[in-house]
């Protein structure tokens, strides 16, 4: 089997291939591969390019460094609507929902390979994922409740379509690291492996879907989208429209703020 090639190098985001698999690796490596705006329209434009690129037949989506994801990247802000507030709706709707939505409508299938945290954001970009390979090291956080907000990227579709209701809330609520192995047991994950093999065997399980039927992977994927996913627009646009409400709250400013201060934030409820 050849090497990985580095196809093109996006300023965040790495796209690399080899024979019929494409490998897209997060590239933020210091900041725990977090995301901000230019991290957005890199992972966009590389989903675009795999997604109509025939040659294509399986992605990896892996992370640079120490972790997969860490989440938004709360030091670099968001964008401000008139009233000061954070325009967070627009950048679910225009940059992150069109990344989410490409993964798991595109015609072929999509794999991750979580090491360290997969936080926030970070979790739902795991999530949304045909298979999700994981190192021993790797932990899922939906941690949107502990600075005020509420699960996005299609989390709150992705969570409870894996592992049900009552995890998936708990996940939600208590906004608790889950550990590989829990994750594993819980169904949330289809394989765990040793930190230092976690690479190969992602490889492997790509290029054993890079050699398989596409489209027969393809129409499996339509099968389960249909009967799993169906509602997943309207889900979206209603996760953006509560987090929007969540980023107007005293709770979040709070919660942003003991973030950055490396405290514990004091909720007051409203």
């Amino acid at each position: 089997m050849s090497h990985w090639e580095t196809e093109h190098a996006y300023e965040t985001v790495n796209l690399l291939r080899r024979d019929g698999a494409a490998k897209i690796e997060l590239n933020r490596p210091e900041a725990l591969n977090a995301w901000n705006k230019q991290f957005g329209v890199d992972l966009l434009a590389a989903v675009k390019q795999v997604t109509y690129d025939d040659d294509v037949r399986a992605v990896l989506i892996t992370g640079a460094g120490r972790g997969f994801s860490s989440g938004a990247d709360l030091k670099a802000g968001f964008e401000p609507l008139p009233n000061g507030k954070p325009d967070v709706h627009t950048t679910l709707t225009e940059r992150y929902h069109p990344i989410m939505v490409g993964l798991r409508e595109m015609p072929k299938p999509v794999v991750t390979a979580v090491h360290g945290p997969a936080v926030g954001i970070g979790c739902s970009l795991a999530l949304v994922a045909d298979l999700i390979v994981a190192s021993e090291s790797a932990y899922f956080l939906l941690a949107f409740v502990n600075i005020g907000l509420v699960p996005d990227g299609g989390s709150s579709l992705f969570l409870p379509a894996r592992i049900g209701f009552t995890r998936a809330i708990e996940m939600a609520m208590l906004g608790e690291r889950i550990p590989a192995r829990q994750a594993l047991e819980w169904g949330l994950v289809n394989q765990v492996h040793p930190d230092d093999e976690l690479a190969a065997k992602a490889d492997e399980l790509v290029d054993r879907l890079a050699a398989g039927p596409t489209a027969s992977y393809a129409g499996t994927k339509r099968q389960l989208n249909r009967w799993v996913y169906s509602g997943m627009h309207d889900q979206l646009a209603l996760e953006a429209q509560i987090q929007q409400e969540m980023a107007q709250s005293d709770d979040f400013l709070e919660g942003v703020t003991a973030f950055v201060e490396k405290r514990q934030a004091r909720f007051a409820g409203r």
